[in-house]
Order: structure tokens, then sequence, then C-alpha cells
């Protein structure tokens, strides 16, 4: 049973600074480096991340940081796991909160640049990056915050957890 509270430990750390580096490599070189490029520039760059981001590897770390910090909060609800429990739910709610900020802004966003259609038939381009850049720059630090956060209290409960399997 130590081994896969471990374990999951483990995995749940990874995949939740897998997610947290993207959120903030986004945050302090991604749209900073596209603040000033043209209005078509920054539409065109985004709809095709929005595409390439969804791959496998992606969903790994952004499903992956879901399932594998549940997993490890049931395995430390026994008796004797019960030290690591608050920051385990703590990163729980945090990740779980910054899944609620990309459901409800950063994927709605995503989806209507997406609708805006063909960069070179968008009619007003500034409309299209106004209506996108600020709402979706201002959540994504939140959820790098929030997800930050999480592989903060993770990391708190893999000293907590102290033994190393044997």
């Amino acid at each position: 049973m130590e081994t896969a509270r471990f374990a999951s430990l483990i995995a749940a750390t990874i995949t939740m600074g897998l997610v947290s580096g993207l959120f903030y490599g986004f945050s302090v070189a991604v749209m900073p480096g596209l603040r000033g490029t043209g209005d078509r520039t920054v539409v065109e760059v985004m709809q095709r991340i929005n595409v390439a981001i969804l791959n496998g590897w992606f969903l790994l770390g952004y499903l992956g940081a879901l399932v594998f910090t549940g997993l490890a909060l049931a395995l430390h609800l026994p008796a004797d796991g019960r030290a690591v429990l608050p920051p385990l739910i703590g990163a729980f709610v945090a990740y779980v909160l910054a899944m609620v900020v990309t459901g409800r802004v950063n994927i709605p966003l995503n989806n209507a640049l997406e609708k805006a259609g063909p960069v070179d038939r968008i009619a007003d381009p500034a409309a299209v990056r106004g209506a996108f850049e600020g709402p979706w720059v201002r959540a994504n630090v939140w959820r790098t915050l929030l997800c930050t956060v999480a592989t903060g209290l993770l990391a708190w409960a893999l000293v907590l957890n102290g033994n190393l399997p044997a």
C-alpha cells in the first residue's frame, strides 16, 4: 500500500508540475511575446496552438494531474495516511478550480477564436483579438497560480509522506 501511495504522489506531482509549467510558459513567454505583434498574427498563432495542444501528451498531463491527485487522496484516506490529507485536499481543490477556470473561460474563448474563421477572412481582427486576449490572459494567470499552489501542496505531501517504500 505504501508503494502505491508514494507512486501516486510522485505521478500527481510530476503531472501537476507539467501543467503548471505549461500555463506558466504561456504567462511569461507566449502571451508577452505575442503582445507586440499584429492582430492577425495573434489570432492565427493562438488558433494554431489551440489545435496543436490537443494531443495525447497534453491530455496525459492535464487529465493525469486530476486522476493521480485524486488517486493519491483516495489512497491516503485510511487512518495511517491522514497526515498528508490537508495538502492533498488542497491540491485537489486548487486543481479542480483551475479546471473550472479553463472550462468556463479559456476553452470558450479558444472556441470563439476558432469560430472567427481563417485569419485572412476576418473583417476586424482587432475586435477578435480584443475579445480574446485580455480575458484569456487573466484567466491563464489564475490557473497558473492555482496549479502552482497545487504543485507546492503535492510537494509538501511528499515531504509529509516521509518514508520511501523499500
